[in-house]
């Protein structure tokens, strides 16, 4: 009777720190990638939409076991690499599992918090286009070095001129609920950022760290490379219209754009030109003077 007790605290305690173990699951999101990783023999599904129906079924039982799961797209590419660098066996569920884990350290996750797995794919590829933008222009920053004439890390300098760029504009903004769109050109990408934030009646606006962060670092690198991009301020408040700014990133500075160009950019196709309506209840308007006047840069 001695030896069942223990083996049931055992089996128990054992238990308990599996619920307090978070998991993270590898999600092949589109038919390409799942493709990729049939030639495996160990992978043990022919068909998508079901592999995908019995993820979500996984998540749930994950769910309501109390455990915390995050998600993180597996690249099958990315995954033959690793396993070649690291000497694993590519086609066995070891070598998969611990490439998902170096994925999830290092990279994009989505926490599972009950959505359908519909509206999990879209978060978890956004979040991984930004993770990779993100990385993108951080590299490009470090590659610029110090400056000739005052030794200065140009990059360092630009990412706290985009700091106090972006502070001022938020500060300048007032109140409300805050969604801004800045997009910087590069040789080879076009970079994109999305910063959502509000502001109440008093204080400043309240930023997630890792979003604003991203989002400095892609206006750094037009204030960097002194390249034309622009920013985009639309802000929400109860009863009224949104209002919408726009800048013209110009050597550093952000000069406001007339109501007229911004609804011209608001109001016109990115691909392929053509005018599109313009929303209902949305006022477009001249950018505003930030005031922002340091800290410069002249790299």
């Amino acid at each position: 009777m001695a030896h069942t007790r223990k083996t049931r605290n055992t089996t128990s305690m054992r238990r308990t720190l599996r619920r307090e173990a978070p998991s993270t699951i590898g999600l092949l999101a589109d038919e390409q990638d799942f493709a990729a990783m049939r030639r495996y023999r160990t992978f043990a599904f022919d068909d998508h939409a079901v592999y995908l129906q019995q993820v979500e079924g996984l998540l749930r039982l994950l769910a309501a076991q109390g455990m915390h799961t995050t998600v993180a797209l597996f690249d099958p590419e990315e995954y033959a690499e690793y396993c070649a660098e690291s000497g694993l066996a590519p086609d066995a569920p070891a070598s998969r599992s611990r490439f998902t884990a170096e994925v999830a350290a290092a990279g994009a996750t989505v926490a599972y918090t009950g959505q359908p797995i519909d509206t999990l794919i879209p978060l978890l590829v956004s979040r991984a286009v930004r993770q990779a933008t993100w990385e993108y222009a951080t590299v490009l920053l470090a590659d610029l070095g110090e400056c000739a004439d005052c030794g200065q890390d140009i990059g360092r300098a630009a990412f706290d001129r985009a700091s106090h760029l972006l502070m001022r504009t938020l500060e300048a903004a007032g109140p409300g609920t805050h969604h801004l769109v800045c997009s910087t050109p590069t040789e080879s990408e076009q970079l994109l950022a999305v910063l959502h934030t509000e502001r109440g009646a008093t204080g400043p606006a309240r930023l997630e760290s890792g979003e604003g962060a991203e989002f400095v670092t892609v206006l750094a690198v037009g204030v960097a490379l002194e390249s034309h991009g622009g920013l985009v301020l639309r802000t929400s408040n109860p009863g009224t219209p949104d209002r919408v700014h726009g800048w013209r990133l110009t050597r550093g500075s952000l000069v406001p754009l007339t109501a007229g160009e911004v609804f011209s950019a608001y109001c016109t196709d990115a691909d392929t030109g053509d005018p599109v309506s313009p929303e209902s209840g949305v006022e477009y308007c001249a950018g505003f003077d930030i005031g922002a006047d340091a800290p410069e840069t002249h790299h």
